[in-house]
């Protein structure tokens, strides 16, 4: 082929290359997205409407249209610069605004997918008599969106995750309450199995509670442990150990018969805890080691002082 016969086959009408190369035929895609700004996100909006999927309905009309063009911007951003940070940042906003219930993560997958498909069809409006283009553009537009909505769907996952390790951890909080009954004497009662991972939490809330409170006896009551192996006694063990190196005593109470002879049978050795048979009597026993006596007096009160007071 010759020189001319090249520079006429790459020649157009309007001077322009006919056989567009990507990085041209994108920069026209971002261009035609951009002029076509608003007749798109109307479309858009029109379209959330009809499905129910408009997740900026709690919004005023002012704030809907400007969450909107940011949201709409963002996506073809992303297309121009080949960079999806501002994707990432938007994405994680939603997914917070979610997990408060300021919105629904449903109503708003179902709107960016409402968003792919107006993109969709303004680039088919553009490119219908050029379909070597169409297809070409098509190919570039869906690699950027299904990136896009890749990187939603992943930003609501995290931040449900998130809010889900933080309901356990309040649970785990709330299962095991480490209690102050009076000043060097703290109840800590356990309810419910335990785990390697609840062992740690229980064992660092009451380490953090002795230091807090200056506490120097320990009633740990297991009536409500749902069953004693050899791993959560050694776990209690663990504990028990722990807190003596505070200096503080610990005295187990709670242990039933079953639990005691599973003990037993098992071959832990709990020779280094003092154990009481139920709460009342781990509270009068850290009571005399304490210091602390009970002075008779109204059958309705009955007060507790030192020891050391007349």
């Amino acid at each position: 082929m010759t020189t001319t016969a090249k520079a006429r086959g790459s020649t157009g009408r309007n001077g322009s290359s006919a056989a567009a190369s990507p990085g041209t035929l994108q920069e026209e895609m971002v261009a035609y997205l951009r002029q076509g700004r608003e007749e798109l996100r109307g479309e858009w909006v029109r379209a959330m409407t009809a499905s129910g999927d408009l997740w900026l309905d709690s919004l005023t009309a002012r704030e809907q249209e400007l969450e909107s063009l940011k949201v709409y911007d963002t996506c073809v951003d992303s297309l121009d610069s080949g960079s999806y940070l501002g994707a990432e940042e938007f994405a994680a906003r939603m997914a917070r605004r979610a997990a408060v219930g300021a919105m629904s993560s449903e109503r708003f997958l179902g709107g960016m997918l409402a968003l792919r498909d107006v993109y969709g069809r303004g680039l088919l409006r553009r490119f219908a008599k050029e379909p070597d283009r169409l297809n070409a553009a098509l190919g570039i537009f869906e690699s950027v969106v299904n990136r896009i909505l890749v990187i939603v769907a992943m930003a609501f996952n995290t931040e449900r995750e998130r809010v889900v390790r933080q309901q356990q951890e309040a649970i785990r909080e709330l299962s095991t309450p480490v209690l102050q009954v009076r000043d060097g004497l703290l109840i800590l009662p356990i309810i419910g199995l335990i785990d390697s991972d609840r062992a740690r939490q229980l064992t660092e809330q009451l380490l953090d509670s002795i230091r807090r409170f200056r506490a120097r006896v320990v009633v740990m009551d297991i009536t409500g442990v749902a069953a004693v192996d050899s791993k959560v006694a050694n776990h209690l063990i663990q504990t028990v150990d722990a807190a003596r190196l505070l200096g503080t005593i610990v005295i187990l109470t709670g242990v039933s018969p079953a639990t005691a002879q599973t003990i037993v049978t098992v071959g832990v050795d709990l020779s280094r805890m003092q154990t009481v048979g139920d709460l009342q009597g781990g509270i009068e026993a850290a009571d005399r080691l304490l210091g602390y006596r009970v002075i008779a007096g109204d059958p309705g009160a009955a007060p507790i002082v030192p020891a050391t007071v007349a």
